[in-house]
């Protein structure tokens, strides 16, 4: 039993960890041949002395693989009272480490030439988490009811056919700006980077595949959101809902905000006038319609070279809404806001 005791209290009478340092690491791993560098994090700069430190990389079984190296100060940043640079980029073995310098230790990383493997698809999950319309992961659609035209001389009242793409942000607006940007990159992120995207998940965002990659099949979810905003020459739309929609916390499938139509009905559909907008008291210095042609115009244009050999129909339509957009956007120089 004495014995028991004394080693019980034996790491009770060792130096504690110092609960002010951490060291941190990319969680995703490193490349053997890239740059491999850890930041040593020092909350409490009374705590750090200013003697020279070194760093060590052990194995998983605890062995010294590379160091002792000196760390290389590089002051303080964000909470951090002083910050160190670890430069361990000569280690190229594959394998998993953890590195120990002042008295702590890292936690557990990974030199693999497969680190990023996966790692862009990963992405996608957020993007088929904000879809709109048909939304994989509750298994329903949401927003079924988008929308009707306002603030529209020509076109105010009526009904049209919008539901789909992603909200924006943390709330459910939804805006051209934006989704045409993110349709665009996955676009771009694909064509310059085929290989780095999987084929998981079919075109609704459920797990199966369909043939093709998953950022395409999300992209294409964007696309077919920006092709119904854009349904002619004399019809471009650039937002659907606006500041009401914050009246209500609320999931998506239970969305309540009541914009004049009843709770979880309609939403407002507002159109590219090139003047400034705002149904309420707040209006946006809208001064063209370029900006937001501008985007559609790339998202097609990018979508129809890409979609060409998949599919000819949608890379017909996108090309032809390309040409429209720009057309547009020339026509009409200036920005084109969103509405509050």
């Amino acid at each position: 039993m004495i014995a028991l005791a004394v080693a019980l209290s034996l790491p009770l009478l060792g130096a504690a960890p110092d609960s002010t340092i951490v060291i941190r690491v990319n969680q995703v791993g490193y490349l053997p041949d890239a740059p491999k560098v850890a930041v040593a994090c020092g909350l409490d700069s009374s705590r750090v002395t200013r003697v020279t430190r070194t760093f060590v990389v052990r194995d998983d079984r605890g062995r010294v693989a590379y160091g002792p190296r000196k760390v290389v100060s590089t002051g303080a940043f964000g909470p951090c009272a002083r910050t160190w640079r670890l430069d361990f980029s000569e280690l190229r073995r594959a394998g998993r480490y953890r590195i120990a310098a002042f008295g702590v230790t890292s936690r557990e990383l990974r030199i693999d030439a497969h680190a990023y493997d996966g790692g862009a698809d990963t992405l996608l999950y957020y993007m088929r988490e904000q879809r709109s319309g048909w939304n994989p992961l509750i298994g329903d659609s949401v927003h079924t009811h988008d929308g009707i035209v306002v603030d529209d001389s020509g076109h105010a009242g009526k009904a049209v056919a919008v539901s789909g793409g992603w909200a924006d942000a943390s709330d459910y607006l939804q805006y051209v700006t934006t989704s045409a940007n993110a349709t665009y990159m996955m676009l771009l992120a694909y064509r310059d980077h085929r290989d780095a995207f999987a084929d998981d998940f079919d075109t609704r965002g459920t797990p199966g595949k369909n043939g093709t990659p998953d950022v395409l099949d999300e992209a294409r979810h964007g696309l077919d959101w920006l092709v119904r905003m854009f349904p002619s020459y004399g019809e471009m739309y650039n937002q659907v809902g606006d500041d009401r929609d914050h009246t209500y916390f609320d999931l998506p499938w239970t969305d309540s905000s009541d914009y004049g139509w009843g709770k979880g009905k309609e939403r407002p559909v507002y159109p590219c006038t090139g003047r400034p907008q705002g149904l309420f008291g707040n209006r946006n210095r809208s001064t063209g319609l370029a900006s937001t042609a501008g985007k559609y115009a790339s998202a097609f244009s990018l979508g129809a070279q890409l979609f060409g050999e998949r599919d000819s129909a949608l890379a017909d339509t996108l090309r032809r809404r390309a040409l429209l957009a720009f057309v547009l956007g020339s026509q009409n120089h200036g920005v084109c806001q969103t509405a509050p």
